[in-house]
């Protein structure tokens, strides 16, 4: 593409993010009323209340809801930054930086020599598609660490382990970054990130690792591939019921643990396909940081017990970095993961109700969602098998983005 086509071609991108951040700025700050339940509470009313806890020198450690690791604590106290604005105000404003700061990385990845803009567009419209939650959660901020994380990846292994480390501390997700990484300074660097900055959070604020326990003893969302077998069984019969509970919408009754059981099965079985993956993989393309990761991200999330709405901004996020990479086979897998941030908005917030109360609608939303991250999950391991295992045989050469010859066809 020439210079011209360049520039109209970035104008309408940004033209698009800018008019779309708006729009969820409006219903974020309630200037317009977006369908169903009110998503800002859990920063007006949440998040602020962990904020005045964690300002008097501890964890909220008798809040079974707080499930997150120490890290969290620095993006729930970060409006502090913007003392002139109220908590929700100064979170929705960060949040949006957080989400700029993302589309400037797949630019500065997708506008390099050899690399499309596809991914700044798969962020511009996959993100704005889940609505106002977008920036009624801290996982933006996540994101944001996660993708300069992978972009730094090939030049500087260090500085992506660092950030990998420490985007665990904020939400544990992170560490997935890591399946791909072949040198040994990524992980050295996560390793000794997380435990300095996990160390010191243990030295300075009492309850550092409760969120162990609350996460442990959470059970099976309403949202999740598990929580589909009660939304069927409860039309045949099954007299559990549906509580909030452990801070989300949860099944609680008969069989829920043997259904909870089965997810933490699938998880492990998750973690044995990579690690099987791991040990056969001998060809490592430019693409194959972050193709592994999005793969990663993708099994962790469909096994797992809770499929939270914020979910889908990372898996989002790490479909558009792959995108900006030559090489990568993870197009069919990233168009299946914006179709479900459309069909995720629609059953949160637009239709929760009817998800909650299991009518038919809200159950075949579910079905249709969780459905497209499964299929997801099949192709993008089968993506990432052929590319990796049953590509050029050869020895394991991690590829430096720097040699144009490597990004460059």
């Amino acid at each position: 593409m020439d210079g011209a086509g360049v520039r109209r071609s970035l104008a309408g991108m940004l033209a698009a993010w800018g008019v779309s951040r708006a729009v969820l700025l409006l219903f974020f700050f309630k200037v317009f009323v977006f369908p169903g339940p009110d998503v800002t509470t859990d920063v007006s009313v949440i998040y602020q209340g962990w904020y005045e806890v964690l300002r008097g020198g501890t964890f909220p450690l008798d809040d079974v809801t707080w499930q997150y690791p120490p890290g969290a604590a620095l993006a729930i106290l970060s409006p502090a930054l913007l003392p002139f604005l109220d908590y929700t105000a100064a979170f929705g404003v960060l949040a949006l930086l957080a989400d700029l700061a993302v589309l400037c990385l797949l630019l500065y990845g997708g506008r390099r020599p050899g690399r499309p803009m596809r991914g700044a567009w798969v962020w511009t419209v996959g993100a704005a598609l889940l609505g106002p939650t977008l920036y009624a959660r801290y996982d933006v901020m996540v994101t944001a660490v996660a993708v300069a994380a992978l972009f730094a990846g090939a030049r500087r292994p260090r500085a992506m382990g660092a950030l990998a480390g420490f985007g665990a501390l904020l939400k544990v997700w992170p560490a997935l970054l890591l399946a791909g990484a072949v040198r040994r300074r990524s992980w050295v660097a996560a390793a000794v990130t997380a435990t300095a900055l996990g160390s010191l959070s243990l030295l300075t604020l009492p309850g550092a690792l409760s969120f162990l326990t609350a996460q442990r003893d959470r059970g099976t969302e309403v949202e999740s591939l598990g929580g589909l077998v009660f939304q069927v069984a409860r039309h045949f019969g099954w007299d559990g019921r549906v509580l909030l509970h452990y801070g989300s919408v949860e099944f609680v009754g008969p069989y829920v643990d043997v259904v909870s059981n089965a997810s933490l099965a699938l998880t492990g079985a998750a973690f044995c396909w990579l690690l099987l993956w791991r040990l056969r993989a001998r060809h490592f393309g430019p693409a194959a940081l972050a193709d592994s990761a999005f793969t990663a991200v993708l099994l962790f999330t469909a096994t797992s017990r809770v499929i939270s709405p914020q979910y889908v901004v990372w898996l989002v996020a790490l479909a558009a970095v792959c995108l900006c990479f030559h090489g990568s086979g993870m197009g069919r897998p990233a168009g299946l993961v914006l179709v479900a941030a459309l069909v995720t908005v629609l059953e949160f917030p637009v239709f929760f109700g009817a998800v909650v109360s299991g009518d038919p609608l809200g159950v075949g939303l579910l079905f249709l969602r969780n459905g497209l991250l499964v299929a997801a999950c099949v192709t993008a391991c089968r993506a990432l098998w052929r590319s990796t295992v049953s590509g050029p045989a050869g020895p394991v050469t991690p590829v430096d983005s720097s040699d144009t010859r490597a990004t460059v066809r």
